[in-house]
């Protein structure tokens, strides 16, 4: 799972006006009939969150750490996120028999093997989310399209990001002539870098710094107003 990720943020409204066009280009992931799919994940992270941190710094090679359920389908994996030196996303995952609180055993150790040492790491909160998959019917591009995100910690201190979709292009290559983006550009929407991990997290833990983060969070308020 080695891929180019191109990321938007608009409000619910624009997605309405935009499916329509979709359909001409890509096909809908349909799981037993249903097309809005429920996703829910626990996130991993150190005491002092170094993940986090790495993120914020903007360190090249940085790690982020959960347990995905995929409601809808029954599966759930353990699933490690890279970020490499040269923009490309690496997803390596194994399969589990659900989200556990805990990583521990051959959880851990695959953890470890991946990140390249061996942290101690904790949950650090929930994030539940709907998505609609779209896959393009020419090319080898994935588009998905994520609602009603919230997200909790482990003290169930609960936090949403609103009417606001996020989208994301994932491609093998980036070829910014994908006909999502050709039709998002149009709506005056532009490619717009947001990690749902870090947003969460801000969110939740108004101690952390997130100096670099301002200028997302006052764009998602002014996305709020409009």
């Amino acid at each position: 799972m080695k891929r180019t990720d191109t990321k938007f943020v608009f409000p619910i409204s624009t997605l309405h006006k935009i499916i329509p066009k979709l359909i001409e280009h890509y096909r809908v992931l349909d799981i037993n009939g249903v097309r809005l799919n429920a996703y829910r994940s626990l996130y991993f992270d150190t005491e002092d969150f170094l993940f986090y941190h790495q993120h914020h710094n903007g360190k090249t090679n940085r790690n982020k750490v959960r347990f995905r359920e995929y409601i809808d389908s029954g599966l759930s994996f353990l699933e490690v996120k890279r970020k490499n030196n040269k923009g490309k996303t690496v997803k390596k995952r194994i399969k589990v028999n659900g989200i556990s609180i805990t990583l521990d055993g051959t959880n851990k150790d695959f953890v470890s093997k991946v990140v390249g040492s061996e942290l101690a790491l904790k949950p650090q909160h929930w994030n539940k989310f709907n998505r609609i998959t779209f896959v393009h019917k020419r090319r080898k591009e994935r588009l998905t399209i994520d609602v009603n995100f919230r997200f909790e910690d482990t003290q169930s201190s609960k936090k949403n990001l609103g009417d606001m979709v996020i989208a994301e292009v994932k491609q093998a290559k980036r070829n910014l002539s994908s006909d999502f983006i050709r039709i998002i550009k149009k709506e005056r929407v532009h490619p717009f870098r947001i990690s749902k991990y870090c947003m969460a997290t801000a969110s939740l833990f108004p101690q952390l710094k997130r100096n670099n983060f301002k200028r997302k969070f006052l764009h998602l308020d002014k996305l709020h107003s409009t």
